[in-house]
């Protein structure tokens, strides 16, 4: 793990630090950095691209762009020397913060695919500020055209397994609560199990709290995990509609909106899932969360069969 981000320089105050994990994806690194400049301007911050040996000239493209604007100043790359996922790519940037103890008070971590509204990061930020109970802050996550996306998740349970097997409209609305997208989308400020990891702003003293992310999870369900982990330390965890980020739902991972039809979910995302509910529920719990699934996705291809679909 290379230690020192290139270009990075040490300022006197930076209050808020960035984090964006590249692999394979300049272009939208860089269409994301320009829609960021004028809030991390204002707010005090910097930003880190971790670039997980994206072996495409991500790079050098990235660290040419910075030196043609005049960013130096505000971002900064850290090349790694493998793809090492989304939560051991944001440690990566973490580790060197904190070694270095470059003064902030939080940490945003922001997907590639993502373009920042206006004053998106001071909404967050000023949340953080009147309420020092709050720990995580999310946003507001919408389309390009400002459809808004569900972007506040209650935790995966049994019930919502079978629940997301079966996919029975009735049924969520007979068992709201366990439904893991929290609907309809609140148009205020929400407490919330866990928000969206494509934009999710933390307190730097939960990381010193609670540790960093879980790097066992490549891709997915980190942020659950940790948001979990930081409530049970005595953390809130909130959802702020006002600050409002596209998010370009699949740009940056290479797997489809979930929200159309897509090909079969990368093997990553199982294997995460099964992480999540082994290490927080044990080995019985997530057995019956397997079957419920199954036995719900078993009904759903019955269903779906005898509609002659």
């Amino acid at each position: 793990m290379e230690q020192h981000p290139r270009h990075m320089q040490r300022t006197s105050l930076n209050r808020l630090v960035i984090i964006i994990i590249n692999f394979r994806t300049p272009d939208l690194v860089q269409d994301c950095l320009k829609s960021l400049r004028a809030d991390v301007q204002a707010s005090l911050g910097r930003v880190i691209v971790v670039d997980n040996d994206s072996g495409d000239g991500s790079v050098e493209r990235l660290t040419a762009t910075i030196e043609e604007q005049g960013w130096q100043e505000w971002v900064s790359v850290l090349p790694q020397k493998r793809n090492i996922g989304f939560a051991a790519g944001n440690n990566a940037a973490l580790q060197c913060i904190f070694s270095n103890n470059y003064p902030n008070e939080f940490v945003w971590l922001l997907n590639p695919d993502t373009l920042v509204r206006k004053n998106a990061c001071k909404y967050l930020t000023d949340f953080l500020d009147r309420h020092s109970k709050v720990g995580i802050v999310g946003s507001r996550l919408e389309d390009i055209d400002g459809t808004t996306q569900v972007s506040a998740f209650r935790h995966h349970s049994i019930v919502s397994e079978f629940l997301a097997g079966i996919r029975l409209g009735y049924l969520d609305k007979l068992f709201a609560k366990y439904v893991v997208a929290q609907k309809p989308i609140s148009d205020t400020p929400q407490q919330t199990d866990w928000v969206a990891g494509a934009s999710m702003m933390i307190r730097s003293e939960v990381f010193i709290q609670v540790g960093l992310l879980d790097e066992q999870y490549f891709l997915y369900f980190e942020e659950e995990d940790f948001c979990k982990k930081a409530v049970a330390a005595g953390w809130q965890c909130w959802y702020v509609p006002e600050s409002q980020v596209v998010h370009l739902v699949g740009a940056a991972s290479g797997f489809s909106d979930t929200r159309k039809k897509s090909p079969r979910r990368p093997s990553y995302w199982f294997e995460s899932r099964r992480r999540y509910f082994l290490k927080n529920y044990g080995k019985l719990t997530t057995s019956v969360a397997d079957f419920a699934w199954m036995a719900g996705y078993s009904i759903w291809r019955v269903r779906r069969f005898l509609q002659g679909k």
